[in-house]
């Protein structure tokens, strides 16, 4: 089996994802997962996918992540690991879609506006 690849974003972070058959490396930014996102939470969200199709340590996933933070980050990881294994098995769609992992949520940062401080604030008013 070749390299499956997919791409996963979030908020300003864009995540490519390759997976192929391994030991269960995971390597993101030529650094280990345990180095990049000491959060065991943040680890746990990640795999969790990997995890809901019952696949975890069957696969090794190479990933390039850029743009965002951490958080950001995380979850585009998490989309891009999810489109990938649904490229791999067409079975795998259902439970990852129950657990709502291959939606990409589109809210990002809303711009500044001219005349205001930040995007919807104002500044003080003054009647007198």
């Amino acid at each position: 089996m070749d390299i499956i690849n997919a791409v996963g974003r979030r908020k300003a972070s864009v995540a490519r994802v390759y997976l192929r058959k391994g030991k269960g490396d995971i390597t993101i930014n030529g650094r280990s997962l345990e180095v990049y996102f000491p959060q065991t939470y943040i680890q746990n969200s990640m795999v969790d996918p990997l995890k809901t199709v019952e696949v975890e340590g069957m696969y090794d996933i190479k990933i390039n992540v850029f743009g965002g933070g951490y958080k950001g980050q995380a979850e585009a990881i998490r989309l891009g690991i999810s489109r990938a294994l649904v490229k791999i098995d067409e079975d795998n769609k259902s439970p990852l879609k129950a657990k709502k992992y291959l939606r990409r949520d589109a809210r990002v940062v809303e711009r500044k506006k001219f005349g205001k401080p930040k995007a919807r604030k104002s500044f003080q008013f003054s009647k007198r």
